[in-house]
Parts: structure tokens; C-alpha cells; sequence
């Protein structure tokens, strides 16, 4: 029963569920991504380009017949919007870390009684 009992401890763990919930939204998130490059980016932006090509889909560009570089292609994209999107939450985030702490802390007691002694020497 030991064993099961620290096992249990491990897997509630803060960090431990905070990984798991993370690694669970990652997934989604990376759903969503996916579908903006499919459904939305790649037709708006490369439809012109594939059309020009005779394709219907970015995944069917080859080279030579045999080197698939519309998958390569695809994934480039993806991995620029995800860091894009990544970029801008962080942003926000930083900015939003930033006004929360733009007024200066106030002085505690000690630091008050310091600047009072000091003020008084000075006059």
C-alpha cells in the first residue's frame, strides 16, 4: 500500500497536473492552429499561386515528381503562426505584467522612519 500511496501523492502533485492540463490545451491549440493554416491562411494567401500551378492543395507540390516540398511548405507555415501567436500572448502578457507594476510599492514602516531621520538631518 506504501507504493500506491506515493504514487497517488506524486500524481497530484501541482506541477504534475498543471503539466497535463498544459500539454491538453497545447493539443487544442494546436487544432486550432491547423485549421486556420488549412481552412483559412493557405486558400486566402496561396490560392492564386496553386491555381497558377493547376493543384488544389498545398500538400500536393512536388519536385521532380517524388520530393513533396508542399508538405515542408505547410509545415513552415504552421510553425510561423504558432510562434507568431505565441509572440503576441506573450506580449500581451509582459504588457499586462507591466501596468499591474508601474506605481512604485509603498515604503514599509522602516523605510519610512529612514526617510523621516534622513530629512531631519538634512533641515
Amino acid at each position: 500500500m506504501g507504493m500506491l500511496k506515493e504514487f497517488k501523492e506524486f500524481a497530484m502533485r501541482g506541477n504534475v497536473v498543471d503539466l497535463a492540463i498544459g500539454v491538453i490545451i497545447g493539443a487544442a491549440f494546436g487544432k486550432i492552429v491547423s485549421s486556420l493554416i488549412e481552412d483559412v491562411i493557405t486558400p486566402l494567401l496561396l490560392k492564386p499561386a496553386l491555381q497558377a500551378a493547376h493543384l488544389t492543395e498545398l500538400k500536393d507540390l512536388t519536385l521532380f515528381g517524388i520530393v513533396k516540398y508542399g508538405n515542408f511548405l505547410s509545415a513552415v507555415i504552421n510553425f510561423v503562426i504558432v510562434a507568431f501567436v505565441l509572440f503576441l500572448i506573450i506580449q500581451a502578457m509582459n504588457s499586462a505584467k507591466l501596468k499591474k507594476t508601474d506605481t512604485p510599492p509603498a515604503p514599509t514602516p522602516t523605510e519610512a522612519l529612514l526617510t523621516e531621520i534622513r530629512d531631519a538631518l538634512k533641515k
